[in-house]
């Protein structure tokens, strides 16, 4: 009766464990997260000129949601430590969500400017609180097929967004503000609901042995934390900044073209990178973090400082999808790294993680707009490019992998 005999594993692939619960939750939950925020995003800048302000007001706004968290995100280690990671992302959906709805409803600028930053207090609250549930429940060997998942939610949401909110902007510009509040209330039940307490002292390894919480400085001084990082400044920097602020001015001043075209070539390169994860997570988790972070960051460095060179739309397109698909391996293999230099060390390594991304998104913006205006379009693409390029290099002092961080 040998059809009935239990299938025993053949391959790395069938021996290693599945993703948990908590983590299918997690993705689910970024998905709702920022399906919200694509919707606001499109008709944020309108709704704020509907208040009379000038553009200077309008980009204060968008960066006081950044600003903020950044300014939140070292207190919400010591919050995690206190209440553990569910509570603390259910607290800060539920501050996300209610400013937002108060948004849709704000009387003056003042008001509104407020409402976003303590939209950015709830942003980093979440942040750093899913990070870290998802990086203490996951076992090394498959980090990185956790992290992409989870990534993937927050691309499917990304690309899903921006069409809602523009079909939602038809009916008010304050629709999608409680749109983005709804969405937000549903991924907050969710986590209440779904998600375990925390994973503070949760198991490091297949054998079920519980890892010592490492002390943060030790954390501090790993060369993998340090590397993961920089290509999470370098990132910031380069997607919020060089990217997203001036490849728009460029299809329409350099190229000649309609701005439409920079939402055709996003939204192309946003697919590659979804395509790109699962490739990416599973390189990560087989290969390393190390390979995966030096040539990752080696072929953003050379496609970013490409793009200002590009011919033609079709050209600059290509770019952008090879950019994306580096960028699939630099949303992965960091973040696992952090992991596997925390260890079970809460929230704190995953809070100064994220704070280095959103000082690159806060100050990446002003200083490429600043390059670009007093010296040349390839200077600001360049500086990204260089951030890269170091962060490949002190990439190269990691200890490369052994079979205890890869899977069984």
């Amino acid at each position: 009766m040998r059809f009935f005999r239990p299938r025993t594993p053949t391959s790395a692939a069938d021996a290693q464990p599945r993703l948990s619960r908590d983590v299918l939750v997690l993705g689910v939950i970024a998905f709702f997260v920022m399906v919200g925020f694509g919707v606001v995003v499109p008709v944020l800048p309108v709704y704020v000129r509907s208040f009379g302000v000038g553009n200077l007001e309008i980009g204060a706004v968008v960066s006081a949601f950044a600003l903020m968290r950044f300014v939140a995100s070292p207190f919400c280690g010591r919050l995690i430590d206190w209440a553990g990671e569910r509570t603390i992302l259910a607290a800060g959906i539920g501050i996300v969500a209610l400013s937002s709805g108060l948004a849709g409803i704000a009387q003056n600028y003042p008001q509104l400017l407020l409402l976003r930053g303590a939209g950015g207090i709830g942003s980093a609250m979440f942040t750093v609180s899913a990070m870290t549930l998802l990086l203490g429940s996951t076992a090394p060997g498959i980090r990185g097929r956790a992290i992409g998942f989870y990534q993937g939610g927050f691309l499917l949401g990304g690309m899903a967004g921006p069409a809602l909110g523009g079909l939602l902007a038809t009916i008010s510009l304050t629709a999608p503000f409680f749109f983005y509040a709804g969405t937000l209330a549903i991924a907050g039940v969710l986590g209440l609901l779904l998600l375990s307490p925390g994973y503070r002292n949760a198991p490091a390894d297949a054998s079920g042995t519980s890892a010592p919480r490492v002390p943060f400085r030790t954390v501090l001084a790993d060369p993998r934390f340090r590397a993961a990082c920089l290509a999470n400044f370098a990132q910031g920097w380069t997607s919020f900044g060089v990217r997203n602020a001036l490849i728009p001015v460029l299809v329409v001043e350099v190229l000649r073209g309609p701005s439409s075209w920079t939402g055709v070539a996003f939204a192309v390169a946003a697919v590659a990178q979804t395509l790109a994860l699962a490739p990416a997570a599973r390189f990560v988790d087989t290969v390393g973090r190390r390979p995966a972070i030096i040539g990752a960051c080696l072929l953003a460095a050379v496609t970013i400082f490409a793009v200002p060179f590009a011919p033609n739309i079709v050209v600059l397109t290509v770019l952008l999808c090879v950019y994306g698909v580096a960028s699939a391996f630099l949303g992965t293999a960091p973040a696992a790294a952090v992991g596997d230099a925390a260890g079970a060390g809460g929230g704190r390594p995953v809070a100064v993680f994220s704070m280095f991304s959103d000082f690159g998104a806060i100050i990446g913006p002003l200083a490429a707009g600043l390059l670009a205006d007093s010296v040349s379009y390839p200077v600001a693409f360049g500086v990204g490019a260089l951030f890269f390029l170091a962060t490949s290099a002190l990439a190269l002092r990691m200890p490369r992998e052994t079979r205890a961080v890869r899977p069984a």
